[in-house]
């Protein structure tokens, strides 16, 4: 009976000191993600002339304020950005169900050409910006199959209005499918993500690229469907339970993913890297300098594309230019001129 109670008290002492030391590596790292260097050791900006690119939303300058059009011009005739990720915006080009109004999208394609521009096409229910997902109001009345059905439709009118322009170089086709936890969305049906990517195939021959984040996915599944996989690169983030974290990941840990799926460096994009403050509550334009700092001072600005050029994939497209705009409209130029002369 001794000898019993002896093991017992024996497995509960290990358990509980794994527990110990389970919990002590937590909070190791915790803290380590608190107080992490997070900069490259050196910083010089030297790039290949066809690396950097910008992601440009319509929607995130009228919430900025800005006129969509004015800041659109900026960004090709004072930073002469050359690489545009376009996010189009199911309710802004169907409001009314099976009108389509191309318009703008038209206009942004067509000017952008002409300064000799080239653009990765962003379409699907699910493109960038918040709240990630953009549909009609009229497809929330819709049965999940007929939802499924209008947005192949969607799909094949966007790809056949553009597939005849020879700046377009990429379809992305939906963002970050597979990131349940962000944005508000219905729950992914990985068939139909298959379906979609099916169907743009079908229509138009270009690489259809797939996102996923950067620092919590795994990329297999993302790997599998598309012909270019776009990572999202975070460098100092929120959370609501632990504050800001920095991510003082070294570039291996990216390659090591990209390799263990079988992504080479042509198939490799950066297609969101953190090129503005993380927000933790509240809007965007009505953060403190202090704020700002936390997150994007222009020290981590310019640790963040120095990062990107050090990581080395294919391209990289910067997060962020409508809030730069906004910054040199409205009193500090400073991170304009820096992506000015990255672009220059």
């Amino acid at each position: 009976m001794k000898v019993d109670n002896d093991k017992k008290l024996a497995k509960k002492y290990r358990v509980r000191t794994w527990h110990t030391m389970i919990l002590l590596v937590v909070l190791v790292v915790l803290y380590f993600f608190k107080i992490a260097d997070y900069y490259p050791d050196k910083i010089d900006l030297k790039h290949r002339s066809d690396f950097f690119g910008v992601t440009f939303s319509t929607k995130y300058c009228t919430e900025l304020g800005l006129s969509w059009k004015e800041t659109y011009q900026a960004m090709l005739n004072e930073l002469h950005a050359k690489l545009i990720r376009l996010p189009i915006y199911w309710d802004e080009i169907e409001n009314e169900e099976g009108q389509f109004d191309f318009t703008n999208y038209d206009y942004l394609v067509k000017t952008g050409a002409e300064q000799g521009a080239h653009f990765v096409v962003s379409i699907g229910r699910r493109v960038p910006r918040w709240p990630e997902c953009h549909s009609p109001a009229w497809l929330n009345r819709q049965s999940t199959a007929d939802a499924q059905q209008a947005t192949l439709k969607m799909l094949q009118t966007v790809v056949e209005r553009y597939r005849d322009n020879p700046n377009v170089e990429y379809w992305q086709v939906e963002n970050e499918a597979f990131l349940g936890s962000f944005g508000v969305c219905p729950p992914l049906d990985s068939e139909f993500l298959e379906k979609e990517f099916a169907l743009v195939r079908s229509l138009d021959s270009r690489p259809i690229i797939i996102t996923g984040s950067g620092e919590l996915g795994f990329w297999k599944r993302e790997a599998k469907i598309g012909d270019i996989f776009g990572s999202t690169l975070y460098r100092v983030v929120y959370n609501s339970w632990f504050g800001y974290i920095k991510y003082p990941l070294p570039y291996s840990y990216y390659r090591f993913k990209a390799k263990r799926v079988g992504l080479n460096g042509d198939r490799l994009m950066i297609l969101e890297l953190q090129a503005e403050p993380w927000v933790p509550k509240g809007k965007i334009i009505y953060l403190t300098e202090k704020e700002i700092n936390k997150t994007m001072g222009l020290n981590q600005f310019q640790a963040n594309l120095q990062y990107a050029i050090n990581l080395n994939f294919s391209r990289t497209y910067l997060w962020g230019v409508e809030w730069w705009y906004w910054q040199k409209k409205y009193g500090d130029p400073r991170y304009w001129q820096i992506a000015a002369d990255l672009f220059d």
